[in-house]
């Protein structure tokens, strides 16, 4: 079936038998004899023109002097190395499907053909609106090979949200998962003058519509198109062009469209490739994570293509509980989890703990403990059965990333010598910069070191060495969508991508995230204060406590709004039911209560004072009298996603929650004023 000669002959006839739904596309021939690529001509680093290139930041010799390649060469080139290989695992009907890195590629080219059967123009956006899946993927990179700018959409946006997104990619297609996203497109079609059709690739369609098609029909659209024509215009794609848009979460003021080019992507996967594995078509991945993230796309789709992995799709409720079905039934070799997931994994293993008898939790304690110790001293891995639990057991690496994660729940996974190891970087920075992937480039709370080829300054340092952390390379991005301005804000007149975090590295080049700049609380005594530590270190001290967020900017004092951990409803929200731990700490203390209603309410006196010691623990370690917290409050609900108080990668949104517990700040404030 598969002979290679100067021309590979790509096949996709098994596909039919693994999934009989989706409809056999027919053999076309593919090379990659020349790799090298035709650059567009361009005289500057940045672009903010969807079609206009850029230059590379191509390095004379060694890391960061490879051959650009597009990413159709890089998919190709695994489809030759590894086609029969699997590529994508996932349940449809219940039953496991799985699909070889050679009928991935020729569904991605299906779906190109559709695409411009749909009359996708070049360089204009086809929006991706859905939880994780093989059409996901599909889409993203048929949209590429079609020559337009592939943009992910987060579930949880808002019908403006995603008007703003797709008005702004100049999206001719949107592809949607289902009813429910599909709803919120049709509120806002009439303001998008671009759109052509929309294509829903998962449940049946409840209405028929123009120019709505599922996704079995949307894929039957292409078989007419010539192969030839769709090769025209990969022959015509180039490293230094636009290929991706990542949005970012705006947390203030509209998202901006971060423009990756192929060589962003192809240079980053394959870079990342090389520090993750030193083996080809043997990584297991599960994809969870929202892909309209730089950090899940990266490893998902780009960095498993480079070392022709094999991706499992969780199920949509990932996060709700379901993942650890996945995690054990993939058991993959490399997992990267936001500090959200591991902080539920610790909590959830400490109420399990919890349950144990007197005896042997105190054996896990003092297993945990000597854990810890020789961790710190010689980060020794034991395989453990925690570890075959949480399916982890084949993780060679446990990546975290995307949000800052803190000192007490990387020690606790230390001691179960899971070392969770950081990543660090941006969607502008097509998502990893510094790395820690070895227990050689390990340091506790540290991001770990600079990738090969790029580099990394410090700009403006203080007395302490700590300052604006700026970054190069060929990951850096080419600018953001039709926002020169804020370009020009972001990269400096050398190139330099200024990230707007604060940190310092150590004698040995470990990088240490100290704050961010736009982050930083200034007093009104003019002392510069920034939040996160204060903010764990307060959760370190009262485990009853799930969100801590720090306020005072401009204002006499630092105060704290508080949220206790609790139960989460199906839907990942937060209940008002207690969660086991702080229902251990009510009975362990006399108290009746069930609910966080209950206990503000009532304002229970054994909790608010095991806060109000713990606070002042937390105090007692602080750096000045400016930094010390001297009033809080427990909130009524905890944050959450849907709540607006997190972001995408449960990152805390601090402006949104400033405004919507303005009244309780005001309050705190007054209170004081009136004592003075």
């Amino acid at each position: 079936m598969f002979s290679q000669r100067l021309v590979v002959i790509v096949s996709i006839a098994l596909f039919s038998i693994c999934c009989p739904n989706v409809e056999e596309t027919k053999a076309v021939p593919v090379t990659s004899a020349n790799l090298a690529t035709t650059l567009s001509p361009a005289e500057q680093l940045w672009s903010t023109d969807r079609d206009q290139a850029v230059k590379l930041r191509i390095e004379g010799s060694g890391p960061g002097s490879e051959t650009p390649i597009t990413v159709h060469q890089m998919f190709l080139e695994t489809v030759e190395k590894s086609g029969d290989h699997t590529a994508l695992v996932f349940k449809k009907d219940g039953q496991q499907v799985t699909v070889t890195w050679r009928q991935y590629y020729e569904q991605c080219r299906a779906a190109a053909k559709s695409f411009l059967k749909l009359g996708l123009e070049r360089y204009r956006g086809v929006a991706i609106l859905g939880f994780n899946s093989p059409e996901w993927f599909y889409a993203d990179i048929g949209c590429i090979l079609a020559g337009g700018l592939a943009t992910g959409v987060y579930t949880t946006n808002s019908p403006e949200a995603c008007q703003y997104v797709a008005a702004n990619c100049e999206a001719n297609v949107i592809v949607v998962e289902n009813q429910k996203q599909l709803d919120k497109i049709l509120q806002v079609r009439d303001q998008l003058p671009h759109l052509k059709a929309i294509v829903q690739y998962k449940d049946e369609l409840q209405q028929k519509l123009p120019d709505l098609y599922t996704w079995e029909e949307f894929m039957k659209l292409g078989e007419e198109v010539p192969n030839d024509r769709l090769d025209t215009i990969i022959d015509s794609l180039r490293a230094n062009e636009c290929c991706s848009l990542i949005y970012t979460s705006g947390t203030t003021g509209n998202p901006k469209g971060v423009m990756l080019s192929h060589d962003n992507l192809t240079w980053t996967a394959r870079t990342s490739a090389a520090l993750l594995s030193n083996s080809y078509g043997v990584e297991v991945l599960v994809s969870y994570l929202p892909l309209s993230h730089i950090a899940a796309q990266m490893i998902d789709i780009w960095v498993s293509m480079s070392f022709a992995g094999t991706t499992y799709f969780a199920e949509p409720d990932a996060l709700k509980g379901s993942l650890v079905n996945t995690l054990k039934e993939a058991r993959p070799t490399c997992f990267l989890g936001v500090p959200r997931v591991w902080e539920k994994m610790q909590d959830k293993m400490k109420a399990i703990g919890g349950k144990a008898s007197p005896m042997r939790k105190k054996v896990a304690d003092w297993a945990k403990s000597i854990g810890q110790h020789s961790s710190r001293h010689t980060l020794i891995r034991t395989e453990q059965k925690v570890q075959a639990a949480l399916g982890l057991e084949r993780s060679r690496l446990c990546l975290t990333g995307a949000a800052p994660i803190t000192k007490e729940t990387l020690e606790y996974f230390m001691s179960l010598n899971i070392p969770l190891m950081e990543v660090y970087g941006m969607s502008e920075t097509s998502g990893p910069h510094t790395v820690s992937v070895t227990i050689n480039d390990y340091r506790l709370t540290s991001c770990g070191k600079v990738m090969p080829g790029c580099k990394i300054k410090l700009d403006k340092p203080d007395n302490d060495g700590i300052g604006e952390i700026c970054f190069w390379g060929r990951n850096v991005f080419m600018g953001y969508l039709n926002m020169a301005e804020k370009t020009t804000e972001a990269l400096d007149e050398d190139g330099w991508l200024h990230s707007g975090d604060l940190g310092r590295l150590d004698d040995c080049n470990f990088l240490f995230i100290t704050g961010r700049i736009k982050e930083l609380i200034i007093t009104a005594g003019g002392e510069n204060i920034p939040p996160v530590p204060i903010e764990d270190a307060v959760k370190a001290e009262i485990p009853i406590l799930s969100n801590a967020m720090l306020v005072g900017d401009k204002l006499k004092f630092l105060s704290m709004l508080l949220t206790l951990k609790c139960v989460l409803d199906d839907n990942g929200e937060p209940t008002d039911e207690l969660s086991p731990e702080v229902l251990d700490f009510c009975r362990q203390n006399g108290i009746g209560a069930t609910k966080v209603s209950e206990i503000v309410a009532n304002k229970e006196e054994a909790v608010y004072k095991a806060i109000q010691e713990g606070m002042e623990r937390a105090n007692a370690k602080s750096t000045s009298n400016a930094q010390k917290v001297q009033k809080w409050v427990i909130l009524d609900r905890d944050f959450s996603l849907l709540g607006g108080e997190l972001g995408p990668t449960m990152k805390l949104r601090r402006p949104i929650v400033a405004k919507m517990y303005q009244d309780k700040i005001e309050e705190l404030y007054a209170v004081s004023s009136e004592k003075q």
